[in-house]
């Protein structure tokens, strides 16, 4: 079964058009944000859909479409036949350092244990140049969203992780479950199959440290936000060379406040913690 089979081909129609709806919501957050955006990354592109949009709307651009799993990369170069132009990458240390000005990272980072976020965010960090503009797009998977997703997956596979009557109400309550079985979508490259356990909160502390969360936009219906809604866009920015370090300190803050170490602890640790995602944001 081929990623499309399970995305924008399957056989409910409310994924189908809710798959087609977060591709076009993600483009056009990002093209809006950065309309000058003369190199865009598919980052993680899977079988490449948002890249061939991306060469459609955006022929003037240079597309790069990165994927690392063979599988995935095969289905992505059958899907950009169509659109040649498309530099299709298997290793993201092939693309130059801060040469991207538009990156999205699509269906990601829900799949990814704590390791492979701290490592994929500091890889995007590289590959943006400062000021450069980021989206990530998630699913929403606590509260009423994982109420009514977690009724969807039990019609249809009652009794897995993502599927159980406890883990759904847990999900439901603000509290996801734990113990996700780890994989391997590709040599060296761990996953987490299920959507249910990610945590929205967790992933956007990791972003706030190394870029300016700008917005949170909701998907399909942005207005009816992200604790009704099933998806939602991060926009954010990778500070430029003059404001990086500030934008960073009050970023890292943030993050050491929320660990209730006292005014002072978190004033240090943000002092602390800006210095070196400064380091690493180079």
């Amino acid at each position: 079964m081929s990623y499309a089979d399970i995305t924008r081909n399957d056989r409910s129609a409310i994924k189908r058009w809710l798959q087609r709806r977060r591709l076009s919501s993600a483009l056009e957050l990002g093209l809006a944000a950065a309309p000058a955006a003369r190199v865009i990354c598919d980052y993680g592109a899977g079988d490449g859909a948002l890249s061939l949009q991306l060469a459609q709307c955006r022929p003037q651009a240079r597309i790069i479409c990165y994927e690392p799993a063979d599988f995935l990369r095969a289905e992505a170069e059958a899907t950009l036949a169509q659109a040649p132009e498309v530099e299709l990458s298997a290793r993201v240390d092939a693309i130059a350092p801060e040469s991207v000005d538009l990156l999205f990272c699509l269906e990601v980072f829900e799949h990814l244990p704590a390791r492979e976020t701290e490592q994929a965010m500091r890889s995007i960090s590289r590959l943006l140049r400062p000021g450069g503009t980021l989206v990530i797009g998630v699913p929403v998977e606590t509260g009423i969203p994982a109420l009514y997703k977690g009724v969807f997956r039990m019609l249809r596979r009652y009794g897995s992780f993502d599927a159980r009557p406890d883990h759904v109400l847990l999900a439901t309550l603000g509290r996801p479950p734990r113990g996700r079985t780890l994989s391997e979508i590709a040599p060296g490259f761990r996953f987490y199959r299920e959507h249910l356990g990610f945590r929205l909160r967790e992933l956007k502390a990791v972003l706030r440290a190394r870029f300016h969360l700008k917005r949170a936009v909701a998907c399909p219906f942005a207005p009816l936000g992200s604790w009704l809604m099933p998806e939602v866009n991060l926009l954010a920015r990778k500070p430029g060379r003059l404001q990086e370090k500030g934008d960073l300190a009050v970023n890292a803050s943030s993050v050491s406040f929320s660990s209730n170490a006292g005014w002072r602890g978190a004033r240090a640790g943000a002092e602390q913690n800006a210095s070196l995602f400064h380091q690493l944001a180079r």
